[in-house]
Parts: C-alpha cells; structure tokens; sequence
C-alpha cells in the first residue's frame, strides 16, 4: 500500500492516478476539512479530467485520512517555499512529513520525496533525520526523490504521457518506486542518483524562466523604441534554429517562478544569468502597471476605478493563483495607495480574494471602459467583441480589436 502524503495540486492527482491504475493508495493530508471534502465525493480544485479520474480512483478504494499509515511506501508531496530574502529552499514542510512518518514506518520502507527542492537538500534536511532514526529506532528507511513534472490545466495528461526520474541511493530501490510510477505512466522513467533528480527538475524550471526572460526584455527593448515585438519574435522564430517565446505580465505557479531562485539562493556568486532572469520575470508586473499609467494618460483618463483587471490565476482556465502575476501587481499598486481602486474579474475565481472582486462578466464590463487582459482564460477569447468600444491592454497578444494597446 502506497501512502501519499500532501494532497494539493500534485499530490491529489498523483494519488488518484496510482490508484485508478490498481494500485492501493491511502491519501494523508493534515488539511481536516480538505480530506473531508475528499470523503464527501468531492475534487478541492478545478482541473481538467480531474473529476473523472476521482471517481475511478473512488471505485477503486482509494481512501483518504489525516492519519499517517503503517507501511512500506510513501509518497511525499507537500510544498517547498523559498525565503525570498535568501532565496534559498525552505524544507521545513517536506523535514515535518518525514519526521511523522518514520513514526509509523516499517522496516525497509521507502519515503518518496515527490516536491521540487534544490539540488543537496535532501543530504542535507532529510538525511540526518533518518540517520537519527535509525540510531534510536533501529530501523532502515529508503529514500527515493521522483520530481513531478505536471502543469495545472493539463495535469491528468502530462501525469500519463511525460516522463519521469526516479532518483534512488540503491538501483534496486529505484527499479521498485519506477513500478509503481510505470503503473500510469507512458513516458520514459529514468533512474539515476538522488543529486541528480534533485537538480534535473531545477534546471528544467530554469531554463524556461531564461527562455520567458528574454522574450520579456525583448519586450521592454520594443516598447522603449515603439517597435513590436510581437512581430519581431514571430519574423525570428521562421528561421530554423530560433525558437523565442512570448512575453507576458509575469510568470506564477509554484515552478517557473520559484525553482530558478533555489540555484541562485545556493550558488549566487555562479547563477548570475538566472538571477537576471529571475529580476526581470519579477519585473513585469510592474512594467504591466507602468503601461496602465501611460495608456491612462494618454487617453486623458483620471478614474482609476473605471479600470478592470481580467485574470487572477497565473495561467489560462485554472484556478491556480500561486504567484499570481495579477496578485503581485495588485500588491505593488496597494503601496500606491490605489489597489483597492480598480475592478477584479476572474471566472475561475468564484471566492472573494481581492476588493472589488467581480463574479460576472456582464456586470464586470459594464463598470469599467479600461480593461487589462492579464489572464488569456478562454471565455475572453470567446468574448473579444464584447470589449469593442474600451481602451484594452493586451499583456498576451490575444485580442485582435482595432486600437488595441500591447506590451
């Protein structure tokens, strides 16, 4: 029996997945009203395929607690913040998950470390916890780390078809864990050392947030000299060996936009491109509101509350708001003493997170003349027309009005 510890964005769907595929998988998760919810029959968030997979998962015996279990495999997958101060990892999560289940662990049990941390930090967090153990307890534990790969909106799929690392102190160790993965998962499973897994998911993360980062000072290059820049990276990308991504108001989630710092936190002398990188990421949601003020002038608009923000999430059709680019703009312009001025729309988003939040669109658009398309959501793409008339600021290149402002 697999005991997966963690059930967020990663856990839950790791969790469900296994056993939808025959394996037997009891889910943990200090959260009471989340597992109650999860008892209850329903998902804690919204995701594609999601609801599909729970309820194979359901008629599979998949059972949910707050208690850890007593046996050979676990799974832990519960979140790795950083100091944003020292930008190094912060593992109190994954350390306090281990510690509670070397108490119920058995003899020769595996603990999978399944959240993205950087490279040494399992030497040096997890390690002397099971050294200790083992000293008071006797007790031999093995330590696996197999990163996830999933993107929220495209989880169920990505879980099925990318490939996977499994890093293991023992290849047979390895070989065992990869069985279990290989239960759902298509793609190839590679198996190698416990460093090396720790830092291949790292700098996978990081070199999207370069290749982000250069489409984004690209983009403040073109805005400085009123040149496009859309057009510019789509002239480039026709030559064979250049593939430039698009600029954007920021980059959230939990990957892109923190994995990148663990490198700088734990080298800075060495990671000066990704330190860079990260500042300029960092940057767009302020350059986005430098843009709102520019764009406002010009327009000889003085009301900031007729401005509407559209998006909260970090990407397109989830409800995901970790990191949130629209989050940290709506931050910077509360130190302007104007956040809680403008209006706050997001379809995915059906709580109340910000002031001035809207839960409709109609009634969303019919209290502002500037609108902010943050988040490219399918339901704006859907509904392009109904901005005729407004000033809009495209930050995704997506809507194409007459008149409208870019980056």
């Amino acid at each position: 029996m697999v005991n997966v510890i963690g059930l967020g964005y990663i856990g839950l769907p790791t969790a469900l997945m296994m056993a939808s595929h025959g394996v037997a998988v009891v889910g943990t998760d200090y959260n009471e009203e989340l597992v109650n919810t999860l008892n209850s029959g329903h998902t804690t968030f919204e995701e594609n395929g999601l609801e599909e997979l729970f309820q194979a998962a359901v008629e599979s015996g998949i059972q949910f607690t707050t208690q850890y279990q007593a046996t050979d495999t676990y799974i832990i997958s519960v979140p790795t913040p950083y100091d944003k101060f020292s930008k190094k990892v912060d593992a109190a999560y994954v350390a306090a998950a281990v510690r509670e289940v070397l108490k119920t662990a058995v003899q020769d049990a595996v603990i999978v470390i399944e959240s993205t941390i950087s490279p040494g930090t399992i030497n040096k967090y997890i390690r002397p916890l099971l050294q200790a153990d083992q000293e008071t307890a006797n007790k031999k534990i093995h330590l696996v780390h197999a990163p996830e790969r999933i993107i929220p909106g495209n989880m169920v799929y990505e879980l099925i078809h990318n490939n996977r690392t499994i890093g293991a102190d023992d290849r047979e160790i390895g070989e065992k864990i990869k069985k279990y993965y290989a239960s759902f998962c298509q793609g190839e499973i590679v198996v190698t050392d416990i460093c090396t897994a720790e830092m291949t998911k790292v700098v996978e993360n990081t070199y999207r947030a370069v290749n982000i980062a250069f489409a984004n000072e690209l983009a403040k290059i073109c805005r400085h000299d009123n040149m496009d820049v859309y057009e510019i990276i789509r002239i480039c990308n026709m030559h064979p060996r250049v593939n430039i991504l698009q600029p954007g108001p920021g980059v959230g989630g939990h990957c892109i936009s923190v994995d990148p710092w663990f490198l700088v936190g734990d080298y800075p002398s060495l990671a000066k491109v990704i330190d860079e990188s990260m500042k300029t990421n960092d940057s767009m949601p302020d350059f986005v509101l430098n843009r709102i003020y520019e764009i406002m002038k010009e327009n000889h608009m003085t009301d900031i509350s007729r401005v509407g923000i559209y998006g909260l999430t970090y990407k397109e059709n989830v409800d995901d708001m970790r990191e949130s680019p629209t989050l940290q703009m709506l931050e910077s312009m509360e130190r302007h003493l104007c956040g809680n001025l403008v209006k706050v729309y997001d379809p995915h988003v059906v709580n109340d997170v910000v002031l001035n939040q809207h839960h409709d669109l109609d009634a969303f658009l019919r209290d502002v003349d500037f609108v902010v398309i943050m988040v490219k959501h399918d339901e704006i793409r859907e509904n392009m027309d109904r901005l005729q008339g407004k000033i809009v600021l495209d930050c995704h290149n997506v809507c194409a009005l007459d008149g409208v402002y870019r980056m």
